[in-house]
């Protein structure tokens, strides 16, 4: 939570630049971003994100069921989350993927969310924004992209993954990163 706030003030001070550019680019919005995160111990998981970046949980297991871990500020999920929609109709809607939540200068009131996991078994957080999962959205279509080794690769798998968002047309910003849980000691790891 205090991380996210932090990052919040980072991308705000951005928009504080001088006035002289300012004056030359009135036009321009100021910076703004969405933001997930992991943090992995060897016992606990724990996301936070603003807006509709994602993390998805990948057990190593794939007989065992992978979930999305985050929950989008999008048009879309507070119309569902309101009961005015369902899940289809709101996705079907233009205005389904406007974001209702985002760190920046001209945001709302900022209020990250915080979620904490306790997974029973080895597997990999994925944490993406929608260059990717709007190529794998669904917990089940991640899980099919993502490599069987890729609590032992995390960094190929990340490249696989991009690959797969180009693959499948590229048109939003890609960022993704793997983190394997339980967590690799620092220093351990195979050559």
């Amino acid at each position: 939570h205090d991380a996210i706030l932090a990052a919040s003030r980072a991308v705000n001070s951005l928009a504080a630049e001088p006035a002289t550019a300012r004056e030359q680019a009135p036009h321009q919005n100021a910076p703004a971003c969405t933001i997930v995160g992991a943090v992995v111990t060897s016992g606990l998981l724990i996301v936070g994100w603003v807006g509709d970046s994602r993390a998805y949980w990948v057990p190593v297991d794939r007989g065992a069921p992978p979930a999305r871990l985050t929950e989008d500020d999008s048009w879309a999920a507070q119309m569902v989350a309101a009961g005015l929609m369902n899940e289809a109709e709101a996705y079907a809607d233009e205005r389904a993927h406007a974001i209702t939540g985002w760190l920046g200068a001209d945001a709302y009131e900022l209020e990250p969310h915080t979620a904490a996991f306790k997974p029973d078994r080895p597997g990999v957080v994925v944490v993406c924004t929608d260059g990717l999962w709007n190529y794998a959205e669904a917990a089940e279509d991640m899980a099919r992209v993502v490599p069987l080794d890729a609590a032992a690769h995390p960094l190929h798998s990340a490249r696989v993954l991009l690959g797969h968002a180009l693959d499948g047309g590229g048109h939003d910003n890609v960022t993704v990163a793997l983190v394997p849980f339980p967590a690799v000691p620092q220093g351990a790891g195979s050559a």
